[in-house]
């Protein structure tokens, strides 16, 4: 049953999109009969061709436009919340989809019911078919056991205390404003520098696990490869949290759980793309994270965002770090 300040919450639900294709039909008609109906949907897109514009306008939900080129992960959603009416925020990607229509409802609670949680995550389960590399994935980073984080987390878990979602998320937009909005621009982990400003000034994150989507991916290794490499970038342009890193810590918890099981699911043949994925990814890390070494060109066709690349190396001389 909804308390009244649930009721009376106000959701401002925001989604860039490229190309989202007949999905956001069934996406948007899913946010819009939630048991805490948002208050408004905005999807702000990247000039699709293929009807995304037009299906926004018939669902009836406020339609935004940004250039392709001038798309960025934070930018690009501080546009959208510039415009918005809500007091909390909801972010989500276009190919997100709600469990049930509790999703809004379960994932705001815990920034009603407490008033140090600032931000919270919802839990990604994989879609039906994803690969069991990917479902593994999505079991190690979204249990099914809710989690609030906090300062004093970060002795044990490091830079995993500051892990957060944009897929599904949502925050309180008093608070968004007072940590200077989303960066801009980034190439990658725009929701793990606001959460991590956020834990660091004395908030708590909210893992909200009964908050539910379905989303998952089937990347190449190619992909894999320059998702990695683009995530290293951003992590060299944030100097500032490279204290609390400990990325191979725990990717290799992951690739631990991820070979124990295809040992006893006897699904061996699997191993080699399990080996060669998680190679792609630790060269990729590693590579990004000196990518001011390497030839600008090499850069550019590495990463996975070369627009968003230019507009970092634009705003940024060699030798310098992004503010946080």
């Amino acid at each position: 049953m909804l308390t009244n300040s649930e009721s009376a919450s106000r959701v401002s639900v925001i989604i860039p999109t490229l190309n989202a294709g007949p999905e956001l039909e069934e996406l948007l008609e899913w946010l819009q009969r939630q048991t805490v109906p948002p208050c408004e949907i905005i999807i702000i897109d990247s000039a699709s061709e293929d009807g995304t514009q037009e299906r926004a306008r018939k669902a009836g939900v406020r339609l935004m436009s940004v250039e392709r080129s001038d798309f960025d992960h934070g930018g690009t959603r501080n546009q959208a919340a510039n415009q918005a009416h809500g007091d909390i925020l909801l972010f989500m990607t276009q190919d997100a989809l709600p469990y049930d229509g509790k999703l809004i409802e379960n994932l705001i609670k815990p920034l009603i019911q407490e008033e140090t949680i600032v931000y919270s995550y919802a839990r990604q389960l994989p879609r039906p078919g994803a690969n069991v590399l990917e479902q593994l994935a999505r079991q190690y980073n979204y249990p099914a056991q809710s989690q609030v984080k906090a300062y004093e987390d970060i002795e044990q878990t490091g830079i995993k205390t500051f892990f957060c979602s944009n897929v599904c998320s949502a925050i309180k937009r008093e608070t968004f404003e007072a940590m200077g909005r989303f960066q801009q621009p980034v190439i990658f982990n725009e929701d793990l520098f606001m959460a991590a400003k956020c834990i660091l000034t004395g908030y708590k994150v909210a893992y909200s696990a009964d908050a539910v989507v379905f989303h998952s991916h089937d990347y190449s290794i190619r992909q894999q490869f320059k998702r990695y490499f683009d995530n290293g970038i951003s992590m060299r342009c944030n100097s500032w949290i490279t204290p609390y890193s400990a990325v191979g810590k725990a990717g290799s918890k992951l690739v631990k759980l991820q070979l124990q099981e295809l040992h006893q699911s006897r699904q061996w043949h699997l191993v080699p793309k399990l080996v060669a994925e998680s190679a792609a990814k630790l060269v990729g890390y590693k590579l990004g994270m000196n990518f001011r070494r390497l030839p600008a060109f090499i850069t550019r066709k590495l990463s996975m965002h070369r627009l968003i690349l230019t507009h970092i190396e634009n705003m940024n001389s060699p030798g310098a770090t992004m503010k946080q």
